[in-house]
């Protein structure tokens, strides 16, 4: 069976992080681990708390992964600090690590913030260097380039700013802007693909980008080529929101299991 690990924080309304993550390797077929860097209080309305992870513990927790059941493909959510950072550039080296994938999550679809301002730059420094590719939205993309971001034309010219200088594939989210859904995918040497898609009208849509993150690990540890990897998990995600599950009294989540049943 197919291994992912994911490096990530927990969601204790199950919607986002960690939760699902492993929902998502599960539904498409693969053995899921997982190392958590923070414990959050939150739910469909926002985050009420974050207790982070130790550094050291976390280390523990990724070598305990390694040394036994490898991961073929490895994803990595919210980590907000720059010793976690650290930690794991450095466990990620020392096990040689295939197939990362980061997802830079800054803020919760709350709009709370999850992730300081030393670890985003954290990393961009030690973690994008190593990612076959990463998985900005719109915010996080703007935030990368250090300017605000509206137009299609803009996110393209972003994302392939960032891939060129991170030498990294870029998938910028276009899901806030105002027209049909729009995603660049941005190769380092120079191709770029716009993906398009009709918008789904759900507002249900917490845990959506670690879900995608996790769908292109998911599919890249069982030897799909990056693009492809990406298109399919493009699709997983809009059954699941297409799926319109009505969880909660805000934002709610997506439906990971749409696949199996009709809830």
């Amino acid at each position: 069976m197919y291994t992912v690990l994911t490096i990530a924080g927990s969601d204790s309304s199950g919607g986002a992080g960690i939760q699902a993550d492993l929902k998502t390797i599960a539904a498409l077929g693969a053995f899921g681990m997982s190392a958590i860097t923070a414990l959050t209080a939150q739910n469909t309305m926002g985050v009420t708390g974050i207790s982070e992870v130790e550094p050291e513990f976390l280390r523990k927790q990724i070598s305990a992964v390694f040394e036994d059941i490898r991961p073929d493909a490895v994803k990595i959510g919210m980590v907000p600090n720059a010793e976690q950072v650290a930690v794991i550039a450095s466990e990620l080296k020392k096990y040689s690590a295939k197939h990362i994938v980061v997802d830079p999550v800054m803020v919760a679809t709350s709009g709370s913030r999850l992730t300081k301002t030393d670890a985003v730059r954290a990393m961009t420094e030690e973690l994008f260097p190593l990612a076959e590719i990463i998985t900005p939205n719109l915010s996080e993309l703007s935030a990368l380039v250090d300017w605000d971001i509206k137009t299609t034309d803009e996110m393209a010219d972003a994302a392939e700013r960032i891939a060129k200088r991170y030498s990294t594939t870029v998938l910028a989210k276009g899901g806030h802007l105002k027209d049909d859904a729009v995603d660049i995918l941005a190769f380092p040497k120079g191709a770029l693909y716009a993906l398009k898609s009709k918008r789904i009208d759900n507002l249900n849509t917490h845990g959506t980008g670690c879900t995608l993150s996790s769908a292109i690990a998911t599919n890249l540890a069982k030897g799909i080529t990056l693009k492809e990897s990406v298109k399919q998990a493009k699709e997983y995600v809009r059954g699941a929101i297409a799926a319109k599950l009505n969880l909660g009294k805000g934002r709610g989540p997506l439906n990971h299991m749409y696949h199996f049943y009709k809830g």
